[in-house]
């Protein structure tokens, strides 16, 4: 029998590329999502449904389930905005998930995360997920759930939500031929094609020395932002022309590194091979703008 999946939040950019990954691999894969998958495949099944309804959660979950959470306010911008918001869907949410799985004797569950959790840029969409982390081990500690922490660095790519970073500088360029930036152009960030994490996010099922650990998910594209725009001009063939807006703390990332302080010591994995960022960009050039 195929192992099933369930896949939280599998409708939004990362979570449907992992679903679309699992179902390529054999598993019988279930979306649980507010809103219908725009890619969802006619080997998936979608249930819609809240992230904090326990009663449908159990109703989708057996011992044998892998549970994959993506559900979670991940803009930095709307976190501070809706601070409670974040805190309901991000941290209540998940332990809505853990809840379930804590009924139902269900065993696995892989959490998506992120870098930020190392430091002390992010604001409410940091706190939660350094929250997250720490609900997960409780719930591993107590009632013997198997967990993976997945921290994803820079991720780009196709269905990339539209605050997504990488977007919306290929957006404004393909619109104006000149890009407004919050920042120096200094900033470093590892850039990871979400096709190659989603494979990663399923390759960890493989391996046992992953399970009850943080695992950092990035690129072996690590870039300077002015770096990451010489490649963006170059590629869509107009003159480099950006605006260099101050740079105000209150956007929460972080500048060269997200490393503050330690938070669960992980471990890194890259892709062995990988979609080079040059054709990744010209991928994204190539992409309609509302796709």
């Amino acid at each position: 029998m195929k192992e099933k999946c369930l896949v939280i939040g599998g409708s939004g950019f990362i979570g449907s590329h992992v679903a679309d990954a699992l179902s390529e691999r054999g598993f019988s894969v279930t979306i649980y999502d507010t809103e219908e998958s725009l890619w969802k495949n006619d080997k998936q099944e979608f249930v819609k449904g809240d992230i904090s309804d326990i009663t449908k959660l159990q109703s989708l979950i057996d011992k044998e389930t892998i549970v994959y959470n993506f559900a979670a306010i991940a803009d930095i911008a709307e976190s501070i905005r809706k601070p409670y918001e974040t805190i309901e869907t991000n941290i209540i949410g998940t332990a809505s998930v853990l809840e379930a799985l804590r009924k139902k004797g269900a065993k696995k569950y892989i959490c998506a995360s992120t870098m930020y959790v190392y430091g002390t840029f992010g604001s409410f969409y940091r706190v939660s997920k350094q929250s997250v982390e720490s609900i997960v081990q409780a719930y591993s500690e107590e009632y013997g759930i198997e967990y993976i922490l997945l921290r994803y660095g820079s991720l780009y790519g196709p269905r990339s939500q539209k605050w997504n970073g990488f977007r919306r500088y290929i957006e404004q360029i393909k619109k104006e031929g000149k890009l407004d930036y919050w920042g120096s152009g200094e900033e470093v960030r590892e850039y990871i094609h979400v096709l190659d994490a989603a494979r990663l996010s399923v390759d960890i099922l493989e391996n046992e020395n992953f399970l009850n650990s943080a695992i950092n998910l990035t690129g072996h594209e690590s870039l300077t932002s002015n770096e990451l725009f010489d490649l963006l001009f170059e590629i869509a063939g107009v003159p480099k022309k950006i605006n260099y807006l101050k740079f105000d703390n209150n956007h929460g990332h972080y500048k060269r590194t997200p490393y503050r302080k330690t938070h669960t010591y992980p471990m890194k994995l890259v892709p062995e091979f990988y979609i080079d960022i040059g054709y990744g960009i010209l991928e994204e050039f190539k992409r309609d703008i509302d796709s």
